[in-house]
Formats: C-alpha cells, structure tokens, sequence
C-alpha cells in the first residue's frame, strides 16, 4: 500500500512517500480501505519527537480516516466488506495515513451515508475528544459559562458548539481573522488574543477548555470561579492554586459510543462540520508545515482514493 511514513524524528521534511506493507486483520480487528484522513496536532508532535522519540521505525503517523471495510477478522460480527465506517485508531503504531488500516472493529462505527469520507475523516478525533471534555471532565450544564480557547480550531469548534448545544454562554478567543467564523458557531463573546489578555476580561467562568496549552492553560484558573472546572488537552494540566478548582486532563479512550455521538450532534444540526482544506496523501509534508503553525480554521483533511 502507498502511505507517508517517516524514518527518524525531525520537521516535516522527514516525511516520505512510498510504499508499506499491507495490514493483517487480526482477530476482532478489521481492514479498512481509507478513502480520507484527517491531520491532528498529535501527528507533528509525534514527527518531531516533541512527546517522546520515536521507537519504531518505519513511523505511519495519522489517527482517524474514514474508508471501505475490506477484510474482516475472527469474531466480527458487527461489519460486513463493503461497510462504509470511520474512526479513531487506538495508538499512534496504527497510523492511517495509508491507503489501508488495521483497527479493532469495536471502536469504528458505520459512516452516515450523506457524509462524504473527508467529512467523516474530519470528525474523529477532534469530536471525541471535545466530547469527553465538554460533556464528561468538564460537565457542561445548561446556565453555565464556557471559556473555549482556540475556538476557531478542529477541536475548540466542535466543544464551542456542544457546549452551546448543551445550553451554555460560551467565550471564545481567536485571532480577528476567525471571529465571524466562531460567531458563526454560536460563540455569545469572542476575545481576540492578538489585543487583549483574557484574564483582564473574562471572570467567574463555570469551566475553562484549553487547547492551546503553555502559559495560556496556566492562566486558566485567572478566570475559574472558585469551584469551577478546567480540562487541559495540549500539554499536562497544571496545577490549580484553590483546591476547590478541578485541573482535568480529559479521557480520550476510544470507544464506538462517543463516534455515535458525534454522528447524533452533527446529524441533528447541533454541531456543524468544521470548514476543511484537503490536501493530496503525497503533500503531507505542506499539510504539516500549516498544522504546525497553529494558526488554521478547521481541518486538513488528505484525500487518499
């Protein structure tokens, strides 16, 4: 199979294109020929070593995609070859960005039929992870108020908007090019972080999500009630200075029943689909250099087939 791998740690001029190995599928696991694949922030930090070097070489990075089931293993009962599917693989040694995955068959659920794949791709992980920080660490209620940071990105827009859903005021902070993007997620205020400190204008907020990590997740409590709640995703959550204020660092186990959920909020028009640039498999090179800026509206999503 054709797939972008790399061979050492390093920038993104580490990545190669070539061929791999064919995957196996293994007992309660499934194939999947990937037909998209969706770039996260993890996969530059794994490149570049940021969170540990890498072990194990050829590296495939990439963690969720959406394709065609092709071959299933002993003990599947829940799929058929021809099942169109997504989600989210469990390791970072399951990499799919490859025209073929291996995954265990009990964490991809069915793909809805009027998503495209790049679509489906773009969802994965970015709304499983804003799922179990919004809805389980953090505890979103109805009446509350939700500093969001980032929000114009793939993960603080789909938490911007379930914390909405989910009947919250919600605070956003951007750069000025993305506010009418996350006012157009349903953001009540949006702080421009290029003109003002966010802890000289929020306060008293119920709960705090982080994804941009540094300085920034460290000042999270500048603006927690006493009593509140704040997830950190980027980085490892600090510690809080009241004891009464809950420093979480969200679960992001994968399970089939948070890509259900993903598919119930979108369905139902609670939660949009981020706004998406797509990119060529053997581009992944560019396609990193713009997620390791950090300054990108939406998803970058490969189109693999």
């Amino acid at each position: 199979m054709k797939a972008v791998y790399f061979t050492k740690n390093g920038g993104p001029e580490v990545l190669q294109y070539g061929e791999q190995p064919d995957p196996v599928a293994g007992d309660s696991q499934v194939v999947v020929d990937i037909h998209a694949a969706s770039v996260n922030g993890a996969d530059w930090k794994t490149r570049s070593g940021y969170y540990a070097p890498t072990k194990r070489f050829p590296h495939i990075p990439g963690r969720d995609f959406a394709g065609i089931v092709s071959a299933i293993g002993r003990g599947v009962t829940d799929f058929k070859v021809g099942d169109a599917v997504f989600g989210v693989v469990e390791s970072a040694d399951e990499g799919c960005y490859a025209e073929k995955v291996a995954i265990n068959a009990a964490i991809v659920t069915k793909k809805p039929a009027q998503w495209s794949h790049i679509e489906a791709a773009a969802l994965g992980l970015v709304g499983l992870t804003a799922i179990v920080s919004i809805e389980n660490a953090l505890q979103v209620k109805a009446g509350q108020t939700v500093l969001v940071q980032g929000g114009a990105g793939g993960v603080a827009s789909f938490g911007l908007q379930l914390a909405k859903h989910l009947g919250a005021r919600v605070i956003t902070t951007c750069s000025a090019a993305n506010a009418d993007y996350v006012k157009g997620l349903g953001a009540d205020q949006v702080i421009d972080y290029n003109k003002a400190d966010f802890t000289q204008v929020v306060k008293d907020c119920d709960a705090v999500f982080d994804t941009v990590g540094g300085e920034v997740a460290k000042n999270a409590f500048k603006v927690l009630r006493r009593g509140g709640r704040a997830a950190f995703i980027n980085g490892p959550a600090p510690t809080p200075p009241f004891e009464d204020m809950a420093s979480l660092k969200p679960d992001a186990s994968r399970k089939r029943a948070h890509l259900d959920r993903i598919v119930s909020l979108v369905t139902s028009g609670a939660v949009k689909l981020p706004q998406i640039t797509s990119y060529a498999l053997a581009d992944a090179e560019a396609a990193h250099r713009v997620s390791e800026g950090r300054h990108l509206r939406g998803k970058l999503v490969f189109k693999v087939r």
